[in-house]
Formats: structure tokens, C-alpha cells, sequence
């Protein structure tokens, strides 16, 4: 039998969703299973989004030109120019989602065997995308008793390296819902200059900022504007996850060069989540009000009743709508299979993502969970009440 790749052996299963066939056994055997595995909202898509599907006036759903169409990256400039982020149509690439702007930038900016330091836990398809550029993912911990603040400078410069080419942040902050402050922003943005670094910021949460201090770019840093690779997506904020509609932004001449034949390569985008996307940003403000309401009214109800059930503990998170929780449990990754093959509460159980695959150093992680609060308030309560019950009968549980 042939040998398959060593890069393919060493790709990481997804914490979102490896556990998924016990999710779906589950559901076979009649048990309603609560998803707080995946960012996945039930807030429906603009209505804007919705009726350009469904009056596309088309005779040939022909190919988009490979960095998409002109039309929708106009809309994106001026999307951008509403957040003082100063671009250029021809800045602007669209993607096949998020997760390929975050591989075409790796694959354009990396060769085999250069590192990228990564503060973790961090989305874990960043050390996918990496090992698929050949690229290493160095991290950095950060900590949940500190409220997964960014580490010391000093810890990252520990770690540059000659193979060094860029640091990447997530911000807000997926998994944890960190928010960056400026501060920590202008620490970064010293380190990128001072060694010449590529800066990778993927800002796919903008629009969920909770603290009332102004939104931070890596764009708005001054002084490393060819050094910043901007991922965005358009499935968080509009809700609409399956169009698989993203974007890469740069500024840096040769950078774009590589990357349009990545995107020449794979041809071009999907034409019809293009057309909602660009409808959806004319979606009104109202809109995007009321889920930015229901996200902070969903993120009160969820950390209130997380910090009541003993022995579990999250900070706040600031931003996104996800948060990371200590159990009180021998092993987080046992805990979340056990709640999906071995546990419900009057036919329902849960669906969470061990956080241990957000984490690349061994050990950290193994006693907590990622949730999404992407399920409406009612739905929260039922999830939390099962958790709370699951962890009063699970065999491994430490107090």
C-alpha cells in the first residue's frame, strides 16, 4: 500500500469539529445535542444578502475574476474606510473565506522551515494552514488566571530567530475573546519594525468589541503599513458562514504578486456568495446593532452562569463570542467525548471543543473547554444546566 504524505500525518484534527461523528451517533440515538463547538450563529443573514440570492438576474454563472469582483472589493473599501482603515481597491483580494486568506498569505509570504510566534491558545487552523506552507507555528502561552492578556514582549523577542518572518494575532481574539489594547498593539507593532517582520492580524471580529474603547487595526499602527497582512471574512459579522466569502488585505507590492497567483491558480472565488456578500454590506445599521445587542446580552448570560457552577471559572471576554473555561475536570478532551457518547439530561447533551487543540504546548489546555455563544439565550440556560449536571456525574471530576 502506498505511503501517504508526512505532512498530511502531521495535520492537526480540527478541536471544532473531531468530535463530531459522537455528536452525530448522538443524534441517531435521539439525544438533542446543544453546539457550543462552533461559531456557527443563529442570528439569520441580512435580508439584503438573502434577496440578491434569490434575484440573481444571470444567464452563466460564469467564472469572477481571481481576485474577485471589482464591484464587491469597492464595497469592501469602503467598508473598511468606515473603521479609518486607509485601502485601495487593488489592496484588497477576495478569498474563498477567511481560512484561505490565512493560506495564501502564509504560502506567499513563508518558506519551508521559517516561523510564524503565535500567541496560544490560538484558532487552531493556523497550525494547519502552517504545516501546509511547511512553515512552523512557535508560540507564545498566554493564561487564563491572567485573562489570556498578550505575553511580555519580552517573550516573543525570546523567540526571534533568523527563521523568524512574522508574528500573527487574532484580534478579537479566537478562542479566547481577548481584546488588544493599543498598548499591547504598539509593542507588537516596535517588535514587527525593529526585525522586519510581517505582521498577520486576523480581524474577523471587529464588529464585536465590548469594552466602548475604540477598534485597533494592525492598519492603524504607523510605520509597518507593507508589513501588515489583514485576513478578514465576511461569515461572522453577517451571519452567513456557508458563502465562503473572505478577504486578504496588503499593501506590500511583492506580496500581492504571490498571492494572485494562488488565487489564479485555484481560479476564483465563489460568484454567488460574492453577490450576497456584497449585498450584505449594505445591510443597516439597525442590523448590525441588534446582533451586536444580542451578542453582549448572550456574553452576560453565559459568563454568569459559567462562574456559578462550582469549580468552573472564565474571565469576561472583551470581544468575538467565544470564551475559554476551566472545568473542574481530570481531562477536558475525555470530559467533552463522555457528554456526547455517555451522558444527557432528559434526552439532551452538550457539543464544546477541547481547548487543548487551541494549544500546541503539551499540557496546557487539558482542563478546558471553548464555548461559542452563538445559541439564543433560552438555548444557553438548557446547555448550562446540562453542563452543570454532566460535571456532577462525570467520573473524572475533581471536586
Amino acid at each position: 500500500m502506498p505511503k501517504v504524505s508526512e505532512r498530511g500525518t502531521l495535520m492537526p484534527a480540527s478541536p471544532i469539529r473531531r468530535l463530531a461523528p459522537l455528536a452525530n451517533d448522538a443524534k441517531a440515538r435521539g439525544i438533542k445535542v446543544y453546539h457550543l463547538n462552533i461559531g456557527q450563529p443563529d442570528v439569520p443573514t441580512p435580508p439584503e444578502g438573502l434577496e440578491a440570492l434569490k434575484n440573481i438576474d444571470r444567464k452563466v454563472l460564469e467564472y469572477s475574476p481571481s481576485a474577485g469582483l471589482m464591484s464587491l472589493r469597492e464595497k469592501l473599501r469602503e467598508y473598511y474606510h468606515r473603521f479609518s482603515i486607509d485601502v485601495d481597491v487593488d489592496d484588497i483580494i477576495v478569498t474563498t473565506g477567511g481560512s484561505e486568506a490565512v493560506l495564501f498569505a502564509f504560502m506567499a509570504c513563508l518558506d519551508p522551515g521559517d516561523e510564524i510566534i503565535v500567541p496560544e491558545p490560538a484558532y487552531a487552523n493556523y497550525m494547519a494552514f502552517a504545516i501546509s506552507a511547511g512553515a512552523k507555528i512557535v508560540t507564545v502561552p498566554s493564561n487564563i488566571d491572567q485573562g489570556f492578556a498578550l505575553p511580555a514582549v519580552e517573550k516573543f523577542e525570546e523567540l526571534i530567530t533568523p527563521r523568524t518572518k512574522g508574528i500573527l494575532i487574532c484580534n478579537p481574539n479566537n478562542p479566547t475573546g481577548y481584546l488588544y489594547t493599543m498598548k499591547e498593539m504598539l509593542q507588537i507593532r516596535d517588535l514587527v519594525k525593529k526585525y522586519d517582520l510581517f505582521l498577520f492580524s486576523d480581524e474577523v471580529y471587529r464588529e464585536f468589541c465590548y469594552t466602548g474603547a475604540p477598534y485597533i487595526s494592525a492598519f492603524h499602527l504607523p510605520g509597518i503599513e507593507e508589513q501588515v497582512v489583514l485576513v478578514d471574512s465576511v461569515s461572522k459579522r453577517y451571519n452567513e458562514c456557508g458563502i465562503r466569502v473572505g478577504a486578504l488585505i496588503t499593501k506590500h507590492p511583492e506580496l500581492k504578486t504571490n498571492v494572485m497567483k494562488f488565487c489564479q491558480a485555484r481560479l476564483s472565488p465563489p460568484l454567488l456568495g460574492q453577490i450576497v456578500a456584497e449585498a450584505s454590506i449594505d445591510t443597516t445599521p439597525d442590523y448590525m446593532l441588534a446582533t451586536y445587542n444580542e451578542y453582549v446580552e448572550r456574553r452576560k448570560f453565559l459568563i454568569d452562569e459559567i462562574n456559578k457552577i462550582p469549580g468552573c471559572y472564565t474571565p469576561i471576554p472583551m470581544g468575538a463570542f467565544y470564551t475559554v473555561v476551566k472545568l473542574p475536570v481530570d481531562n477536558a478532551d475525555d470530559f467533552c467525548q463522555w457528554c456526547l457518547r455517555d451522558f444527557d439530561l432528559n434526552g439532551e447533551t452538550i457539543f464544546m471543543a477541547p481547548a487543548s487543540g487551541f494549544y500546541t504546548t503539551p499540557g496546557m489546555g487539558h482542563d478546558e473547554v471553548r464555548m461559542a455563544y452563538v445559541l439564543n439565550k433560552a438555548d444557553l440556560a438548557r446547555a448550562m444546566k446540562i453542563l452543570s449536571e454532566a460535571l456532577k456525574a462525570y467520573p473524572g471530576r475533581t471536586i
